[in-house]
């Protein structure tokens, strides 16, 4: 099977000289690569020249319209089977390629999605990112590493589609700020077609944010998960509404243990050493254990204060 793997990029040429190199690495050579540039200040092309005599490469320019429609630019001018959507600061295990099209030749499926990692030598802030994103304390499989969710929604940081059917389904939605990969796999699932989860196809995923920048980027996610339910009725899961009450059980605890008793404060630190114990075990470092701690509050709470707030916009709206 031929793959064209697409990859929007918006000011960050360090990243694509990274996945670029990691591309060149595959075991499964049967490929092409798209990046499209999304109106960057910052170019890659001198990056993009440096792989076009080791790749099927090909380097696009456009105006700066959000990740998105990038896809969609680059799905319009693919030649592959099967597209393969990358975000630009992953990272691919040699195997990657590999993996995905034994899975795909063996089952065949119209989407996939899988997982991500942190590998070792990403920092410790983004290793903590990465645990506070993909633990089951945090987001409970939600994002790809558990088997037993009832329907898995692909996200755009790795994500696989017949060619035919993304372009039946006219690409992503202009939703420039969040949530057009969701919107993408609810429609996906809407029109009958299969989809699976490959645990076995991850990448590393960088994240190169501050707290400060993922509290923000997950506050987004949580104001969209409420756009998405305004624009699909149902499909808005109890899994959704964690996040949201356990800010508000949070607050509770912290207002109670100053008007009762510091008992109240026992929920918060046991879920801290819950995370930090998990955290330590799994990165072998005990400061990403506490990193961990921080990066796990500002992604609960982060979703939960914008899913609160949008949710709460919407009520006065009607």
């Amino acid at each position: 099977m031929f793959y064209s793997v697409i990859i929007p990029v918006y000011n960050r040429p360090d990243e694509i000289d990274e996945l670029l190199s990691s591309l060149t690495e595959q075991t499964y050579k049967n490929f092409e690569v798209l990046i499209v540039e999304d109106g960057s200040d910052i170019l890659c092309k001198d990056v993009a020249d440096k792989y076009m005599a080791r790749l099927d490469l090909r380097y696009y320019t456009k105006r700066n319209e959000g990740p998105a429609l990038a896809r969609n630019y680059g799905a319009a001018r693919s030649r592959g089977d099967y597209l393969i959507i990358l975000d630009s600061d992953c990272l691919l295990p040699p195997a990657y390629m590999e993996t995905v099209n034994q899975a795909l030749e063996s089952e065949p499926s119209d989407a996939y999605g899988a997982p991500d990692r942190a590998h070792p030598s990403f920092s410790l802030i983004q290793k903590a990112i990465n645990y506070s994103m993909t633990s089951f304390f945090t987001t409970g499989g939600i994002r790809g590493g558990s088997r037993r969710m009832e329907r898995f929604h692909p996200r755009s940081f790795n994500m696989g589609v017949r060619r035919t059917v993304f372009m039946a389904l006219e690409g992503f939605a202009d939703m420039r700020q969040y949530g057009e990969d969701i919107d993408f796999s609810i429609r996906i699932h809407q029109s009958g077609y299969s989809c699976r989860l490959l645990p076995e196809a991850w990448v590393y995923h960088k994240r190169r944010s501050t707290l400060r920048q993922f509290f923000r980027q997950v506050r987004r996610s949580g104001e969209g998960r409420i756009a998405l339910a305004r624009k699909y009725p149902g499909s808005l899961k109890l899994v959704h509404l964690l996040p949201a009450s356990f800010t508000v059980g949070i607050a509770a605890c912290l207002l109670l243990s100053i008007a009762c008793t510091p008992y109240f404060l026992l929920p918060i630190l046991v879920f801290a050493l819950l995370v930090f114990t998990e955290a330590t075990l799994r990165n072998h470092s005990v400061r990403v254990g506490v990193l961990a701690i921080a990066a796990s509050y500002v992604q609960l709470t982060g979703y939960g204060i914008g899913f609160l707030r949008a949710y709460f916009h919407k009520l006065s709206d009607k």
